[in-house]
């Protein structure tokens, strides 16, 4: 049922370095045809560092782990392309569907699949006024079940980022800063928040993977937390005023439960007058390269 590209399992059976993309970046988080552009040039990114993109989406019911050019074309600008996390895959499978997937289902179908290293830009998390609404991201409880590295700049900003890592450490997945002890905040370089291991190098993070299989413990994911470059950031004072509109508006006009991400995303696109976005691509971009360079360190270990 698997998918797997010629590309992707030659690279896996030679031991060649992999990495796994996500496709909701290109169905559901940019407007095209900036959508397709950036799509091939991350897939461009893990090329240049000798590495070999999977970027990963289901078509027509069949999870594929590696698209050609074609395939990426058709999650770009195809209709109705659905949003899918973990949970929907055995539906979207049953009903013949074609969705993008989101950091779970591209962690679990990358790890079925073979493939250890996977770059996206800021993971889900615990939302804001969680002791009421009870909402948290699913990626957490499968990043908890599931053997993989992701590379990412930190969870959204818009997210509860000391909930989140206090869930992070209760459900035992492994959190690094790569070359920083702040945990970054998506659009920012530091979340305001600490993080307790630092790793310095690809070399050093593919070590962590090694004594993660040495051990023989859960089988749990590490995230290598990378922030986006300060000169590259979106201005704090400007993210912190647009943030709190944000959230101000949509308590006002009532949005709620799965709508609330895109609702405080676009709003943050629309009254940063782009710059949130033009953030959030630098920080995909750095994070596509440093995973390319661990998968390289990891396929050498």
């Amino acid at each position: 049922m698997l998918m797997v590209s010629e590309e992707v399992r030659e690279a896996l059976a030679a031991r060649r370095p992999v990495v796994a993309l996500e496709s909701t970046i290109i169905a559901h988080g940019l407007p095209r045809p900036r959508n397709l552009q950036v799509a091939l040039e991350l897939e461009d990114v893990v090329r240049r560092e000798g590495a070999v993109p999977a970027t990963i989406a289901v078509l027509d019911g069949r999870p594929h782990v590696g698209l050609d050019k074609e395939q990426v074309e058709r999650v770009a600008n195809e209709d109705g392309i659905r949003k899918l996390g973990h949970r929907d895959l055995p539906l979207a499978v049953a009903a013949g569907v074609s969705g993008a997937t989101t950091v779970s289902a591209t962690a679990l179908l990358a790890s079925l699949a073979g493939v250890r290293v996977f770059a996206t830009g800021g993971l889900g998390g615990v939302h804001r006024e969680w002791t009421v609404t009870q909402d948290e991201s699913a990626d957490l409880g499968l990043l908890a079940r599931t053997r993989i590295t992701v590379v990412c700049a930190g969870v959204k900003s818009i997210l509860d980022v000391p909930a989140t890592l206090q869930r992070l450490e209760t459900l035992g997945v492994a959190v690094a800063g790569y070359r920083t002890d702040r945990f970054p905040g998506f659009y920012l370089s530091d979340s305001g928040h600490q993080v307790d291991w630092t790793l310095q190098s690809p070399g050093q993070v593919a070590e962590v993977m090694r004594a993660q299989d040495e051990l023989g413990g859960p089988e749990s994911a590490l995230i290598v937390a990378n922030p986006v470059p300060a000169a590259e950031q979106l201005d704090p004072e400007l993210h912190a005023r647009v943030l709190a509109d944000a959230l101000h508006a949509c308590e006002e006009e009532g949005v709620t439960g799965q709508a609330v991400t895109p609702f405080l995303l676009d709003y943050l696109v629309r009254h940063t007058d782009g710059a949130s976005l033009s953030a959030n691509l630098a920080a995909v971009r750095g994070n596509v390269r440093l995973a390319a360079r661990i998968a390289a360190a990891w396929a050498e270990a």
